[in-house]
């Protein structure tokens, strides 16, 4: 203690040279701008986190009160008509989700509407009580974008800082929503562009993550746990010599460029339902009506509800979730494939939700059907697919390993950063936002090299590309020329 009281004395000595050198102009403007930051983000973030968690409630309720009411799915049909007319009398350009919020920050334009955030939230909650397969996190984005919009507008701030409280957003809504703050904010960060992310807004979308998470807690809203069940390694003829599981990392390769593959599968179907939708029908409100029939047909032909709404809570006992994914016996071999056609098709023919949980159960399923054929422990596979489809399909490899990380512990973070970053390679120039920009390809000198968004490889493999193609004289010769069609990139 009089060591310490001494050198105290001693630095005193030096008011001014001591604050000059701990305190420069560089450490005053660090504060200031954490400060600052933290002002801006606080409220905006409670406000998400609130938002969010009544978002979760009302979800939960209109889930299990279908459950009671088996006989909502048949008016899924009439609910989707609702959803339409919602959009067209109240929604206008919200109807366009996270790709306007990610074109905003890109390119600032007409800027993010407020009622976004209501619209979303109301029919989300419509799509689901009608039994509709879709998801959560688009809505928690949705939200957190446009209530960052309002702040926004309330605080009067710049491009720049309107285009970094739109980022944090986006981390206090998925952060909120999952219950993985650190994701959430690495998530906001890589998600707007492949091949580059945006540091400068990490430090706003970390805290804002953080205070959405711990606000949805404080509202008493849980998320449901997961957990891999321990098992004892596999030996083999390598084992003695090795101090990881190269059999192991082999499989988990084999896996994940399924996982990939499967990621592919999703966002090129989500888009080209789409498109040939809007090709068929020239009444557009009869699009969600033939839709809703499909997936009550589909769901006779298969003669269970498992693949309808979020997949999380059991309808009945024995019925195939998420959670049941994590042990042998818990998913059907095709049950991936049932939830991807369900869910794109409830996409695509314009009802509103999320893609991220129920790339969980595709991908989860899909991780406990290879197990079996891998010979590989279930619930790890389980929790690999988990997080390896939900890489391939944004793009996001980094903040699916850091996902892996917060749901599932640290012991096999090697293990879902190969499962992710495998997968996000073998997805391709694809995925579920057509708005996200290409700044490094995946593969440099691929197919896909000359895009400059997701939405130019749409246009390039897409419905409306290959018909157009056939009458255009222009696309025909720089097809036969370069492949691909030069005059469609939007530079």
């Amino acid at each position: 203690m009089k060591i310490f009281n001494s050198i105290l004395i001693k630095l005193s000595q030096y008011p001014g040279q001591l604050k000059k050198q701990l305190f420069s102009a560089e450490h005053y403007g660090i504060v200031k701008y954490l400060i600052r930051w933290t002002v801006l983000v606080a409220p905006v973030a409670i406000a998400i986190g609130s938002m969010v968690a009544l978002f979760l409630w009302l979800l939960t309720t209109a889930i299990h009160f279908r459950f009671t009411h088996t006989w909502l799915l048949y008016l899924l049909p009439l609910a989707g008509v609702l959803i339409y007319f919602i959009y067209k009398w109240a929604g206008k350009s919200a109807e366009k989700g996270n790709n306007l919020i990610m074109d905003e920050i890109h390119e600032p334009g007409a800027g993010v509407p407020a009622r976004m955030g209501p619209i979303i939230l109301i029919t989300t909650v419509i799509t689901h009580l009608f039994g509709g397969s879709a998801g959560r996190e688009g809505t928690a984005v949705q939200i957190g974008g446009s209530i960052a919009a309002l702040f926004s507008k309330w605080f009067k701030l710049n491009v720049d800082d309107t285009r970094m409280l739109l980022t944090a957003g986006i981390a206090a809504g998925f952060g909120a929503v999952f219950g993985t703050p650190l994701t959430g904010a690495i998530f906001a960060i890589e998600v707007l562009t492949i091949g580059r992310i945006k540091y400068d807004a990490l430090l706003p979308a970390l805290i804002a993550s953080f205070i959405g998470d711990i606000t949805v807690a404080a509202w008493h809203v849980h998320h449901t746990a997961y957990h891999i069940a321990v098992t004892a390694p596999a030996p083999y003829f390598l084992s003695g010599y090795l101090p990881i599981d190269l059999l192991l990392i082999v499989k988990v390769i084999v896996a994940s460029a399924a996982f990939g593959l499967t990621s592919y599968l999703f966002a090129i179907m989500v888009h080209e339902i789409k498109a040939v939708f809007n090709k068929i029908f020239i009444i557009k409100w009869l699009i969600p009506v033939f839709g809703g029939l499909i997936i009550i047909g589909l769901t006779f032909l298969i003669g269970k509800p498992d693949y309808l709404s979020l997949g999380v809570d059991a309808q009945y006992p024995g019925a195939v979730t998420i959670p049941s994914a994590f042990n042998a016996g818990g998913a059907d071999t095709w049950s991936w494939l049932w939830k991807t056609i369900y869910t794109t098709l409830t996409l695509g023919t314009g009802f509103k939700g999320g893609e991220v949980t129920p790339l969980f159960y595709i991908g989860a399923t899909l991780g406990n059907t290879l197990s079996g054929v891998l010979n590989a422990p279930v619930s790890l596979f389980a929790a690999l697919g988990f997080i390896a489809v939900f890489a391939g399909a944004t793009n996001t490899p980094l903040a699916c390993t850091f996902m892996g990380i917060e749901l599932f512990g640290g012991e096999h973070a090697l293990l879902f950063a190969i499962a992710c970053f495998t997968a996000y390679f073998f997805s391709g120039n694809s995925g579920i936002y057509s708005a996200q920009r290409i700044a490094v390809p995946k593969i440099l000198g691929g197919y896909f090299a000359g895009e400059h968004s997701l939405s130019d490889a749409n246009k390039r493999r897409g419905y409306f590309y290959q018909k157009v193609s056939k009458y255009n004289p222009q696309i025909k010769k720089d097809k036969d020329t370069y492949g691909f069609c030069r005059s469609c990139l939007v530079v």
